[in-house]
């Protein structure tokens, strides 16, 4: 690891970009965190509108280390804009967590309060990270998961976490409590996918699989394999992951991806760089 080098005049040279969501979500943590940054390095603030003077104010940072202020999905956007440039080798990202989804921000070691995230954009050091590419050149910074949450939990996620219930949730917990649960064996779907790991068959498609969670870990993607058949999932460690079977849909971080009938991911070790707090 490495901490980020300043200009010639001694000051750090940031491209700040703040996201518009965050701006809409909370405007008081993007006017702390512009505050510090400014105070502490030479930054050029940007505002763009929408995805699409994100990507032209990003491909115009010039020397200048970009800073993202911005959820959960700015974080990942901005990472799959540097690997389309094949430039996220070329420099660090530094990210101040501002919007309702910050989950993955915070398992990658960024700190989630406005002030002591933009502290480690000053002061913190490069740690480089993996990235899962797939065949397609999406990119997966966290975990992956085969099939995609059921619906019913991706619109929980959607209500905003704790604090964010609403009337319709209270019944909803009010009818759980009336009705009998189904049975755990009866509600578990199963799917029927063929895995593979640097080639060799994990699952084929005659057994019955429950979920695929694919993650990073330590220069190797961690593969794990859920089925019916047996109380112990099999893993795996490998630098590529197939999966192919009837049509499936995936999560990749915060994005739902599919139907698909194949892809595949191959284990970039250390290909982006992000600031950290010297401390982790």
């Amino acid at each position: 690891m490495s901490a980020p080098e300043p200009a010639e005049n001694g000051a750090q040279q940031l491209l700040v970009v703040i996201d518009p969501v965050a701006r809409r979500t909370d405007g008081e943590s993007v006017r702390i965190a512009k505050d510090v940054l400014s105070a502490g390095a030479t930054a050029k603030i940007c505002l763009p509108d929408g995805p699409a003077e994100f990507a032209r104010a990003l491909a115009r940072r010039g020397t200048r280390r970009p800073v993202v202020i911005g959820d959960d999905r700015a974080l990942l956007r901005t990472v799959a804009l540097l690997h389309r440039e094949r430039e996220l080798s070329a420099g660090a990202l530094s990210l101040v967590p501002v919007g309702v989804s910050v989950e993955l921000a915070r398992s990658l070691g960024v700190p989630t309060g406005a002030v002591a995230a933009a502290r480690a954009v000053l002061d913190g050091v490069v740690r480089r990270l993996d990235l899962l590419v797939d065949d397609s050149d999406g990119v997966v910074l966290g975990d992956l998961r085969i099939p995609a949450l059921p619906a019913a939990d991706e619109r929980a996620g959607r209500a905003g976490g704790p604090g964010g219930s609403s009337v319709w949730d209270t019944c909803r917990s009010l009818v759980r409590t009336l009705v009998k649960p189904v049975p755990q064996l009866l509600a578990v779907h199963t799917h029927r996918l063929r895995v593979e790991a640097d080639g060799v068959v994990l699952s084929d498609l005659d057994e019955p699989v429950e979920t695929v969670t694919v993650r990073s870990r330590g220069g190797r993607a961690e593969v794990v394999i859920r089925t019916r058949a047996s109380a112990e999932p099999i893993t795996a460690s490998a630098l590529s992951v197939t999966v192919s079977g009837a049509d499936f849909r995936y999560r990749a971080d915060a994005a739902v991806t599919g139907p698909v009938r194949t892809r595949t991911w191959t284990l970039r070790a250390g290909a982006w760089g992000l600031t950290l707090p010297a401390d982790i």
